[in-house]
This record gives C-alpha cells, sequence and structure tokens, in this order.
C-alpha cells in the first residue's frame, strides 16, 4: 500500500502500511514507548494516525512489535491486530526477522568487514552497558557482523546486522572495538550531535508477513540533517 509522503505527525514517516501492519521510519528522539519521563511515545502518535486517518472511534489497537532507542532513527514495526501482534513477536523470538542499521563512526574500524563477539553486562541504574571479551558474571552473548560501506574523511559508514539483540549491543560493541558512533556520547564520542541524537539508523528489515505469508522487505531513508550529509550521497 503507497502512503501519500505528507504525514500527519512530525514523530515518524510511513515506510509501509496495510490492514495488519504499520512500519514507520521513526525520527531520532522519540520515545517508542512510554517511560519515566511521561514524554509523548511513538506508539501514542500511531494511534493517533490511525485514529485519525481512519475516524475510528474509541480505543486504539497499536501494538510495539519491538523497540529502537531514544537517540536512533529508523524502522520500526507496530502490529494494528492482535493477530498480527502475537505472529510477529513470534518470529522475533525464533530469530526469523533480519535487521540491517546503518552506522556513522569515527574510527574505521581494522577490517573491512568481521564478526564481533562480545559478552554484555547491563547496569540498569546507568542505563549502560558494559562489553566484555569473555563471559562475565550477570552477561549474555551478543553476535552482530559489519562491513565498511564508505568513507568520508574521519568518518566510516558500516553496514551492521546483528545476530542477537541485547541491550545497547550496536553501541556497546562497536565502541569496544574502537570505533564509536558519531554523536554518541555515552560510549566515547567527544562531541553531541545537535539534535541529541546518535548516527545510528535502522536502514532495513526483512521477514515474512505474518498474515500473508509473503517475504516484506522494507527500508526506511537516513535522516535529512547536518550530521548525515555525507551519507546521504550514496542513499
Amino acid at each position: 500500500m503507497k502512503v501519500p509522503p505528507h504525514q500527519p505527525f512530525q514523530a515518524f514517516s510511513i515506510v509501509f502500511e496495510d490492514n495488519h501492519l504499520l512500519i514507520v521510519n521513526k525520527k531520532a528522539g522519540v520515545l517508542v514507548q512510554s517511560d519515566a519521563t511521561g514524554d509523548k511515545c511513538l506508539a501514542d502518535y500511531a494511534k493517533e494516525y490511525i485514529k485519525e486517518k481512519y475516524q475510528k472511534q474509541g480505543n486504539i489497537f497499536c501494538g510495539v512489535v519491538h523497540r529502537l532507542d531514544r537517540p536512533v532513527s529508523g524502522i520500526v514495526v507496530l502490529a494494528k491486530t492482535s493477530k498480527a501482534l502475537e505472529r510477529m513477536n513470534e518470529l522475533f523470538r525464533e530469530n526469523k526477522v533480519q535487521k540491517t542499521y546503518w552506522a556513522l563512526v569515527l574510527q574505521k574500524p581494522k577490517n573491512e568487514e568481521d564478526i564481533l563477539v562480545h559478552w554484555l553486562r547491563k547496569d540498569t541504574k546507568k542505563h549502560f552497558a558494559i562489553a566484555y571479551n569473555q563471559e562475565a558474571v550477570n552477561s549474555q552473548r551478543a553476535e552482530l557482523s559489519f562491513k565498511i560501506l564508505q568513507h568520508f574523511g574521519d568518518e566510516t559508514l558500516l553496514e551492521v546486522k546483528p545476530v542477537t539483540g541485547r541491550f545497547h549491543q550496536i553501541r556497546v560493541q562497536l565502541s569496544k572495538i574502537g570505533s564509536t558512533i558519531k554523536g554518541d556520547l555515552k560510549y566515547g564520542a567527544k562531541v553531541p550531535n545537535k539534535d541529541a541524537s546518535i548516527c545510528l539508523h535502522a536502514r532495513r528489515i526483512e521477514f515474512v508477513h505474518p498474515i500473508k505469508n509473503e517475504l516484506l522487505v522494507v527500508e526506511a531513508p537516513l535522516p535529512s540533517v547536518k550530521e548525515w550529509e555525507n551519507a546521504n550521497i550514496i542513499r
């Protein structure tokens, strides 16, 4: 289903929609689900969109299938029915969803492509993850692969494919090898992005549609902001 380019809300744009799913390109800075801040979240914006577009009355169902960190932009899958939500959750549990991210890092990795395996421990009080080269107490195994797409002076664009889905996984694993994501002060960047975002973008998602049983491949354009201007040349 094609959606007109104009969107009623500034929190996201739509990259795919049918009767079952709403897949959006979330803007950096937008919460996916509500938290202690009380700030309006993506799920609320999406419910408003559905209510307005389809002129629905009463409560609107819109289930969050997975999450992105607040400063991260890109693809988020929302379910418009409980059946779609249940089946999408099953696809994620069975690792049948392939996610691809683009990351602008401040130091070129030693290898053009590589597989990273670390053990991550989450510090819930500091909202921070620590990566270890070997298994540690209360740690979880994390794996991702990456390849270099292009160099831009002091910046390098990576394509990253996580195998596991750990807290802050891409951010902390890239930082662990010395390739901190641009703007990511929490994991080693010295200079913030002006909008408090980080240059990590959920670029593409692939899975078999939970109802139609057809392969669905969806891509989200990069943010049109100065921090991404070099990478936008090849988007």
